[in-house]
């Protein structure tokens, strides 16, 4: 071993060197540990095209970040149910909802038509809807994505799912309790019935069988 201050022989492990009292690097040279340093930074160029010591992130390795991978097995149970209703849902709403049957006796002759009106139509707000089911669908399709939600949500995924489709339902019973009206159109003389269409049931079994199997889990009693 050579000491680094005045260059005579340091006997090996001496903390000093017994010529000059200079401090010694317990146990290796200058010269190897100095070429040691340099192999480093050779092998782990620092960020941004200079040399030094590669970063660590904790434990010595850097974090590994992925890709958007879609994993349906993501997914659970619910979760599935959930994503295949509001689907639907969202299809039911541009269906016949309500039918207006219209009849008439003039002359002794019935005379009698009939039409439709899709959910949308009907009630306007049932657009609402259709924007909550879409959202309800990108939060399925990122968490399915993603080995890890990658939006910071204070409340969580499962209770922003419970809560989008919470208002979905409450908006559909409420469409499909109040049938719409004639209008302001006179309909004296006119034998006028309104009923509800394949939409509207459709519908609201979608918009329960969307809502239900996120809560049911909350509604089990805990194993003690």
């Amino acid at each position: 071993m050579v000491c680094s201050n005045c260059g005579s022989e340091v006997a090996a492990g001496s903390p000093t060197c017994a010529r000059c009292g200079a401090p010694q690097p317990a146990g290796v040279a200058p010269g190897a540990q100095a070429h040691g340093y340099q192999q480093q930074q050779q092998q782990n160029p620092a960020p941004g095209g200079g040399w030094g010591p590669a970063p660590t992130y904790g434990g010595g390795q850097a974090p590994q970040t992925s890709g958007f991978n879609f994993d349906i097995s993501r997914w659970q149970r619910a979760e599935q149910i959930t994503g295949g209703a509001t689907l639907l849902l969202i299809i039911s709403l541009f269906l016949p909802w309500f039918t207006a049957s219209v009849s008439s006796t003039i002359a002794g002759h019935t005379i009698s038509d009939s039409a439709s009106a899709s959910g949308t139509t009907a009630h306007g707000y049932l657009w609402l809807v259709f924007f909550l089911g879409l959202a309800v669908l990108a939060v399925l399709v990122i968490q399915a994505g993603f080995a890890q939600f990658p939006i910071n949500l204070p409340f969580g995924v499962p209770a922003l799912l419970v809560g989008l489709t919470g208002v979905n339902l409450l908006l559909v019973l409420v469409a499909f309790l109040l049938k719409p009206g004639t209008g302001g159109v006179d309909t004296a003389g006119l034998d006028v019935s309104i009923g509800w269409s394949l939409g509207a049931f459709l519908g609201l079994i979608c918009a329960i069988a969307a809502f239900v199997p996120l809560v049911l889990p909350a509604t089990k009693p805990q194993a003690r």
